[in-house]
């Protein structure tokens, strides 16, 4: 007798994958994370390696940067039910500080929230989480972190510089004060709460 894969649930509530800098490799992400979700696990993800915006690709062209494949995977987190239940997927998003898209990542999730709330306010759309106000927006089904470093709140208590670095040839892509990117991560922090 055959066993179907939801009588015998996930070893674990949560798994953390990696994902390198490679497209073949970011797109089959997606498969693996709805497989997880669908069996009613979530899944977390360091996606620091993924290049940024602008950078080099080895085609000759330039990489459409790591934010247009997180709003990939958060629109397929949204498709998908924890365990085909009403819950949402579990999914959580973590960047290096050092990543040149840092500051788009942090201010992201907190744009978007204010673009839900123009279309609740101003739009008459309802303010359910659930409802097209939300739905229309990309950011809303991960949790975001930034891993820092003690290099950067050195830089923070300091009142210094810190820089960001492109992730094909490891040179400054560019320089934040380290208290402004703190500033955001809180101010976000508080509005994404």
């Amino acid at each position: 007798e055959t066993v179907d894969s939801y009588s015998r649930p996930p070893l674990s509530a949560c798994f953390i994958q990696s994902v390198s800098d490679d497209l073949m490799d970011m797109a089959d992400l997606v498969k693996r994370e709805m497989r997880i979700f669908k069996f009613g696990s979530g899944t977390g993800t360091n996606f620091s390696k993924i290049r940024a915006e602008g950078e080099k690709l080895s085609s000759g062209g330039t990489s459409s940067g790591l934010m247009s494949f997180l709003e990939i995977y958060d629109k397929s987190a949204g498709a998908i039910k924890s365990g085909g239940t009403t819950r949402r997927a579990a999914k959580m998003v973590c960047l290096d500080m050092d990543h040149p898209d840092i500051e788009r990542f942090i201010d992201w999730k907190m744009k978007e929230e204010d673009k839900a709330r123009v279309l609740i306010e101003h739009g008459g759309l309802p303010a359910d989480f659930n409802g097209e106000a939300y739905h229309t927006v990309s950011g809303q089904n991960s949790n975001n972190s930034v891993r820092v470093t003690d290099e950067f709140m050195k830089a923070v208590e300091a009142d210094a510089t810190y820089d960001t670095k492109f992730r094909n040839n490891g040179k400054v892509a560019k320089s934040f004060k380290a208290r402004d990117l703190w500033e955001k991560i809180a101010v976000a922090a508080w509005k994404c709460a």
